[in-house]
């Protein structure tokens, strides 16, 4: 039994490392990657003008009463 910790020890630590770098790697070209492009998409043909003049006609903002 002896070096039994050190052999596990070695096993587990390469295994963590591994499955912490697939985590990673699925979360940033499953969550963060679609999440910039759907932002991309968004601001691509935003207008803030319309935007606001939406939200005031509607009487959301308060510094800007609709008329």
């Amino acid at each position: 039994m002896r070096g039994l910790l050190a052999k596990r020890m070695k096993f587990h630590l390469l295994g963590a490392f591994l499955v912490s770098m697939g985590a990673a790697t699925m979360y940033k070209f499953g969550v963060a990657e679609p999440r910039k492009r759907a932002y991309e998409q968004f601001y691509k043909n935003y207008d803030p003008r319309k935007d606001f003049e939406a939200m005031k006609a509607a009487g959301v903002l308060e510094c800007a009463p609709p008329k």
